[in-house]
Parts: C-alpha cells; structure tokens; sequence
C-alpha cells in the first residue's frame, strides 16, 4: 500500500484497522458508483474491488466508476 499516513500511533495495529475500514469504505463507494449507474457488477468484479487494500487503486476506481461503461473496464487501464 503506497498510502503514507500520518495517523496517531503509527505502524499500531489501530493504524492498521483504521487504513483496512477507509480501503473498504472507498471499496463500498466504488461499487455504488457502479451500481447508481446501472453497471452491472458481477460476484468477480464485486470480489476484486472489495479485496483491494491499495487505496491509490480504489481511487483511482473511483475517479474511473463514473466514466466506463461496464463494471470490467474498470480493471484495463488501471493496471497498465
């Protein structure tokens, strides 16, 4: 995870629990993009969002639910 953290005890395990709930929170908001939109997100997709720690990727998959038009798309840019 390239996030850099400035979090009150860091390198703890609250620091650890804290980066794992905002991954999963920006994980939700990825999917609920896609899902507002219409995109169907199928049990692979859905598995490999919610699996993402990587908050640059989740942000970037963010920034990218919006514009593609299906749920797969999602995954071709950001690997390059």
């Amino acid at each position: 995870m390239s996030f850099v953290s400035y979090f009150p005890g860091r390198g703890t395990v609250r620091e650890t629990a804290y980066l794992e709930g905002k991954a999963e929170g920006e994980a939700k908001g990825v999917l609920r993009v896609l899902e507002v939109r219409g995109l169907a997100v199928g049990d692979d997709v859905r598995a490999r969002i919610t699996a993402c720690t990587d908050l640059d990727r989740l942000n970037d998959w963010l920034d990218r639910a919006g514009i593609v038009q299906s749920a797969e798309e999602l995954f071709t840019e950001a690997e390059d």
